[in-house]
């Protein structure tokens, strides 16, 4: 948290709809149905954007993809600060880029004169790197959400930080889908089994062990990833239970920008409130909530209307933080 304090602008984070991160050993591949060329070719210059490819490597290895767009379509520089955009489970990051550009969260914020930076996490298309590892070892695949919280996360802060030399701003849609105690999602029942279980018949995917991916806790805290037994783990945490993630924590000084909505059946109102409960001793001039009754879970990135109804507050957030 330390080095996240530092990287993040005058200590801004921003989360739409957070639905997060309850461990679980993920041994899934979602494919994007884009060329090999990489995002800047197929996604960014297509719109008449310049666009950079980076590398970040990962304490355990894993070799990430990260996109800068440092200019908008007029071809100024960027004049403000960083902003990180980060993807949500079963996606990478072309989830910012798949509107037209004039709704597209990195071409907005590119064109307002912010310095883009999207992220893959590991295991996505453009992330499959390690640098001892290939894909098709199953042990490329032994890690949880936990991983991508000590790993992933850290290293692309800092890659960004270390690049710019400023703090950023931090966008993030979705990630995990896991807030502890999500009601209204079951990851075991029939809607989902048979969303699986389509996507696992595509030969492309790599679906070992898939349903060990979407092990939700729900005795109202957010955990780590549990080993099944007390005795594993102890092993790995030195205690019975797995550790809770303690989101006290965040300073009560970081400004936080969340995005809900009503139609939200993966992390409905009642998960929010679950997480906000968590932060009732955070500053309440650092808390901005946003709930559209008419929201759903993808609509804070892919519907029509986000510029005006999300993107454009979204801004003025960052101006005052």
């Amino acid at each position: 948290m330390a080095l996240m304090r530092k990287l993040i602008t005058t200590s801004l984070v921003v989360i739409f709809f957070v639905s997060s991160v309850s461990a679980a050993k993920n041994k899934l591949q979602i494919l994007s149905d884009q060329n090999d060329d990489g995002i800047c070719i197929s996604m960014v210059e297509t719109q008449g954007y310049g666009c950079e490819e980076h590398k970040v490597t990962t304490e355990d290895g894993y070799i990430l993809s990260l996109q800068r767009i440092p200019k908008g379509i007029s071809g100024k520089a960027a004049t403000k600060p960083p902003v990180l955009l980060q993807h949500g489970l079963l996606m990478d990051g072309i989830t910012w880029l798949l509107n037209p550009p004039d709704q597209s969260l990195a071409f907005i914020l590119a064109d307002e004169g912010y310095d883009v930076w999207i992220a893959n996490t590991r295991g996505t298309k453009y992330s499959q790197g390690h640098t001892s590892l290939s894909p098709q070892d199953p042990e490329y695949w032994e890690w949880s959400w936990d991983e991508l919280v000590d790993f992933d996360l850290p290293a692309t802060l800092k890659y960004v930080h270390d690049q710019t030399g400023q703090k950023l701003h931090y966008v993030g849609h979705s990630l995990g889908l896991y807030w502890l105690g999500i009601h209204e999602f079951d990851p075991r029942g029939d809607a989902v089994v048979k969303l699986l279980q389509k996507i696992c018949q595509d030969p492309g995917n790599n679906c070992s062990d898939l349903m060990t991916s979407f092990t939700v806790t729900r005795k109202g805290t957010i955990e780590k990833y549990d080993f099944g037994s007390e005795e594993e783990n102890n092993k790995h945490y030195g205690q019975p239970n797995p550790p809770e993630y303690i989101m006290a924590n965040i300073p009560n000084n970081i400004p936080l920008f969340f995005g809900y909505g009503g139609a939200d059946y993966l992390s409905d109102v009642n998960d929010v409130k679950t997480l906000l409960n968590k932060l009732q001793g955070h500053n309440p001039d650092k808390l901005v909530l946003q709930y559209r009754e008419d929201y759903a879970h993808a609509d804070f990135v892919f519907g029509i209307n986000t510029k005006q109804v999300v993107y454009d507050p979204l801004m003025a957030f960052f101006k005052l933080n």
